[in-house]
């Protein structure tokens, strides 16, 4: 992935094409088509094939796309022979339902840290993962050498909470405040707003139902 420039929407769409080949693969199916592709993980197969161009060419004119080497091939890409251990910063209900998740269908992404302030769970293990108080979020970060974190913090401290982060080393956050965060250049940060996703799709729906009602007339 860093040696190959890839536009991000085309990255955001890498690992629904990985989970789907291992559904594939484990039901035995040797060659898969885009067109196949397209309509299992609701992508057009004419941005299938030019996802798949910009990594050289992996399938073949008239019979597809072999599943097991591209299943291996976007293992590779994807780093799922690497653990990645992440941090948790906050347990509040996003984060207890978070901790609970902890990626179980994913075999190299895993919630190893949490930090939160609440003293009745600060000091314990919740879902077999130590949540230790946010007094020690600098030196456990740098301790453990985790670069990426999620953050679920209440809005009012979201933006001290991400700059305490930076200056521990993370690279990545994965935002679930509505707050933007102001980070450098070098730190990534994925917003994750799910009050706006549902009054996006509300809006949709809305919309949907009215030009019915006006074709209807």
């Amino acid at each position: 992935m860093e040696k190959i420039k890839i536009p991000k929407a085309t990255a955001k769409r890498l690992p629904l094409y990985y989970r789907y080949l291992i559904i594939l693969n484990d039901e035995g199916k040797e060659k898969v088509s885009s067109t196949e592709l397209s309509e299992a993980v609701q992508v057009d197969s004419a941005s299938i094939r030019r996802d798949f161009s910009y990594f050289g060419a992996l399938g073949k004119r008239g019979y597809g796309y072999d599943v097991k080497n591209l299943l291996t091939f976007f293992k590779k890409i994807l780093n799922q022979d690497t653990l990645t251990n992440v941090a948790l910063v906050g347990v509040g209900n996003l984060g207890h339902a978070l901790l609970n998740y902890n990626f179980k269908r994913s075999n190299n992404i895993r919630i190893s840290c949490a930090f939160d302030i609440n003293k009745d769970i600060t000091g314990k293990i919740l879902s077999g993962v130590p949540v230790y108080d946010m007094s020690e979020l600098k030196k456990q970060l740098s301790d453990q050498q985790i670069s990426i974190a999620i953050l679920t913090v209440p809005s009012t401290a979201a933006q001290k909470t991400a700059d305490d982060m930076v200056e521990a080393g993370i690279k990545g956050i994965m935002n679930f405040t509505p707050i933007r965060l102001s980070a450098p250049s070098n730190i990534r940060v994925q917003n994750v707003d799910l009050a706006t996703e549902l009054q996006t799709l509300i809006y949709f729906l809305n919309s949907d139902k009215s030009d019915k009602t006006d074709k209807s007339k």
